[in-house]
């Protein structure tokens, strides 16, 4: 089974920052003035929780998860039987160059699908997979087809780690 890691920095960092600024008005404020201090850390707290809804909308919508035994590649919201994914387009896939930072801001800002399904009917590009809007800044993705023909782009943190677990579960020869 391969499980794709997403990375807690983000979250770490917001975490940290709000708990070393509660602690440090704790310490000038209790005991005494422990209802304003309470309250001024639910206030901040709401500015924490928008900044930990990137990591979660990515758990959610960008999380991979190849499951050999059941068969099944689940990217985000969506399952696809392993039997369904072309092993040509995951051949083709592997031997692609890895893109570069830039590379990846560049097409994870224009790989944008507000209404789900547009990008794919009026533009014919391939259909963004997991149930998200657009790609994280900075993600790779990786475009393949199924055996019916039709493309789908994979957001995925380690693309090489992505094809090869891929490659193994389809029986491609990598």
């Amino acid at each position: 089974m391969y499980v794709e890691k997403l990375p807690k920095t983000w979250s770490a960092i917001c975490v940290g920052l709000y708990l070393a600024g509660v602690a440090a008005m704790g310490v000038d404020s209790i005991p005494e003035d422990t209802g304003p201090w309470l309250a001024v850390s639910a206030i901040f707290l709401l500015i924490l929780l928008p900044c930990l809804a990137v990591p979660i909308s990515k758990r959610i919508y960008n999380r991979i998860r190849i499951d050999p035994a059941q068969g099944t590649l689940r990217v985000g919201r969506e399952r696809f039987p392993l039997a369904a994914i072309h092993p040509g387009s995951v051949q083709a896939a592997l031997q692609q160059a890895v893109p570069g930072m830039a590379t990846r801001y560049a097409a994870s800002a224009s790989n944008i699908d507000g209404i789900p399904g547009l990008r794919e009917a009026e533009w014919n590009t391939p259909r963004l997979v997991g149930g998200g809007w657009a790609v994280p800044m900075g993600m790779d993705t990786v475009v393949l087809t199924t055996r019916e023909g039709k493309a789908l782009t994979i957001a995925t943190h380690d693309r090489t780690s992505f094809l090869t677990a891929l490659a193994r579960a389809t029986g491609v020869a990598y």
